[in-house]
């Protein structure tokens, strides 16, 4: 199993949700980077659970504990490690789905993969709860980022079906995405939001849950980064995304919409500006075509699946009495993922950039 990723920026994930603690290993940062400890566990924050009544009520602190990399806040070109402790931990809640795997949950392909010595404490390496490390090395990704010029930010476009409004392809900037990065609900319509929300509670008073969409974006990325055909910055970009867990579907600029459009509809023209930049006059390709970046804000959405555990009676198989049974999932659980992993977007995004920035054309 595979819990790498990168080229010359390479990171390397490990622990499981209940094991005593979980963390990377981030290899390839330059040298003399000041890194910022305390926008580090600002960004984390936003994923930890127990920032609403909407979110599992599970308490990490999330504090990152440096094991190596920085010297007096400055990177010192040795593999930056971190862990967190896993600290409020209910292992007997999971029990029972030792024998009868969770629906929708990787229980039982994770049981036929390692002859059932799998861990199932809080679903193990399967959690979401890797999304904390992942998040960490992301934030790191993102002040380096930022000194060239690149920002990048999220919000929810759309939960239970209720939509938000989308980023503006060709005027979305910096500054956009700060406000955003600034909310405990990143939304760009309030009234939208407060739908959301309801959405969400009425699904967590139901025993039951929802999904949604996370729309990100970078901006100030330069163009000519990355390679066809297997290389290329979507790809590499939906690899690291489809890393999160209950992340079901990825798609760049106008993406599955662009189906039904005619070419000459979908078609975004160049022309020079002012300055002698080269830009399109809209921006349905997503910054992206051929794999490789355009100068246009990179524009992408993630569709999440509803939670899988649910309190609600569901039907299921037990593994040793090989019969059909029901299952009462017990725990906490977030009613909608989304609420917690839009900055595990963000983060996967940071990295792969970075990647290339590092790496070079």
């Amino acid at each position: 199993m595979s819990f790498e990723f990168g080229n010359r920026l390479r990171i390397s994930i490990f622990g499981q949700s209940h094991a005593k603690a979980i963390g990377v290993v981030v290899h390839g940062l330059p040298a003399g980077e000041r890194i910022d400890l305390q926008a580090v566990e600002a960004f984390m924050a936003r994923r930890s659970p127990g920032q609403s009544t909407l979110t599992t009520p599970r308490k990490e602190a999330d504090v990152p504990q440096i094991l190596s990399g920085i010297v007096d806040g400055r990177t010192c070109g040795a593999p930056l490690s971190m862990m967190l402790e896993n600290k409020d931990t209910r292992s007997r809640d999971y029990e029972k789905i030792r024998d009868v795997p969770r629906p929708m949950q990787a229980d039982y392909p994770a049981f036929v993969k390692t002859g059932g010595m799998n861990d199932i404490r809080g679903s193990g390496q399967f959690s979401g709860r890797l999304t904390a490390p992942l998040c960490f090395a992301g934030a790191v990704c993102i002040q380096l980022l930022e000194r060239h010029g690149v920002s990048v930010g999220s919000h929810f476009a759309s939960i239970a079906g209720i939509t938000d409004r989308r980023f503006d392809p060709v005027t979305v900037d910096a500054t956009i995405l700060s406000a955003l990065s600034a909310k405990t609900f990143p939304v760009l319509d309030e009234v939208a939001g407060e739908e959301m929300r309801a959405a969400v509670a009425a699904a967590r008073d139901d025993q039951d849950s929802v999904g949604g969409i996370v729309e990100c974006c970078a901006v100030g990325f330069p163009a000519g980064y990355g390679d066809p055909m297997f290389d290329g910055l979507e790809n590499n970009l939906a690899r690291a995304l489809f890393g999160i867990p209950a992340v079901k579907g990825v798609e760049f600029g106008a993406g599955f919409s662009a189906s039904e459009m005619r070419g000459s509809a979908h078609n975004d023209a160049f022309y020079y500006t002012d300055t002698g930049e080269i830009k399109t006059r809209t921006n349905r390709h997503g910054g992206i075509l051929g794999g490789m970046s355009t100068g246009m804000p990179i524009l992408f959405r993630v569709a999440f699946k509803p939670t899988p555990s649910i309190g609600r009676e569901q039907d299921s198989v037990s593994l040793s009495r090989k019969e059909n049974t029901k299952l009462v999932i017990e725990g906490r659980h977030d009613p909608c993922v989304v609420l917690r992993a839009y900055p595990a977007v963000e983060a996967a995004a940071a990295i792969v950039l970075l990647d290339y920035l590092l790496t070079g054309m």
